[in-house]
């Protein structure tokens, strides 16, 4: 009787795939931006106290591991709202969140991986329609935007953070008014810039006269000045010393030395 005979090498390779296979679902890649948190199946659960960086993790084949972004994230919300006076109003909203990295395992036990649908975004958009109630149209639009938006954060906050999620930023992108409310308001935006802009020119013209005022003045004090300073004596010695310089001049010249009513020397003529 003839025996069939096993390859010793043979069975050496498969020894080997199945034991490299073994070893494979005994581990769980976390990608990059992302922690992990293990479920101990036989061992009462949800391991707490240890959060699992990205890499490569370790475990037996029957544990596992639950896998959470922990980079930033952003989500899009598109709500309608009611105004304080009642308007709708379209908001477009973008929220920046991530979990806390550090409670990933009390977040793991009391909402799980699906924590935005569950908790975010229905306090999102209940505390969205809660605070744009206290608003009025033209407010939301335009002159208290950024108080709205801040207004929000803080409740997001207030209320997610016990339930270890970091709400780190709230930003409209967009407001969408009904066209009635919007050409009113725009209107209204173009009347201020107006009367500004009128406010500015009346100053300018005021500052201008009030400079062409002083400047009058001036002249006209200086004219007091010179007038009360001016006599004939002094008129007379001026003329004076003008004689006696132009007695001096190489220019030829004609000057009458007469007994006008200002004793003034005349100046008839000259060429050089």
């Amino acid at each position: 009787m003839t025996g069939t005979k096993t390859n010793p090498n043979r069975m050496a390779k498969v020894l080997i795939i199945g034991v490299l296979l073994a070893l494979a679902g005994c581990g769980t890649q976390v990608p990059s931006g992302h922690h992990a948190v293990k479920y101990l199946k036989f061992s009462g659960g949800t391991e707490m106290g240890k959060i699992y960086p990205e890499g490569f993790q370790w475990h037996l084949v029957w544990n596992s591991m639950y896998i959470y972004r922990t980079r930033t994230s952003e989500a899009k919300e598109n709500l309608t709202v009611l105004s304080s006076d009642g308007a709708t109003i379209q908001l477009e909203i973008s929220l920046l969140y991530r979990p806390m990295i550090q409670e990933l395992d009390s977040l793991q036990i009391t909402v799980g991986p699906a924590y935005y649908n569950v908790v975010i975004a229905p306090t999102l958009r209940g505390e969205a329609r809660r605070i744009a109630g206290q608003f009025t149209p033209e407010e939301i639009y335009s002159t208290k935007r950024d108080e709205l938006a801040d207004t929000l954060l803080n409740a997001l906050r207030t209320q997610l953070e016990p339930k270890f999620i970091e709400i780190q930023n709230v930003i409209f992108r967009n407001v969408k008014l009904p066209q009635r409310i919007s050409d009113a308001i725009n209107e209204k935006l173009a009347a201020e810039q107006e009367a500004q802009r009128m406010k500015f020119i009346l100053q300018r013209e005021e500052q201008e006269a009030e400079r062409k005022r002083i400047e009058a003045q001036g002249i006209a004090d200086f004219q007091k000045i010179v007038s009360t300073g001016l006599n004939p004596l002094l008129l007379q010695w001026k003329g004076i010393e003008a004689t006696e310089k132009l007695t001096q001049s190489q220019n030829t010249k004609v000057i009458v030395i007469g007994n006008s009513k200002d004793g003034l020397p005349l100046i008839l003529g000259g060429q050089n």
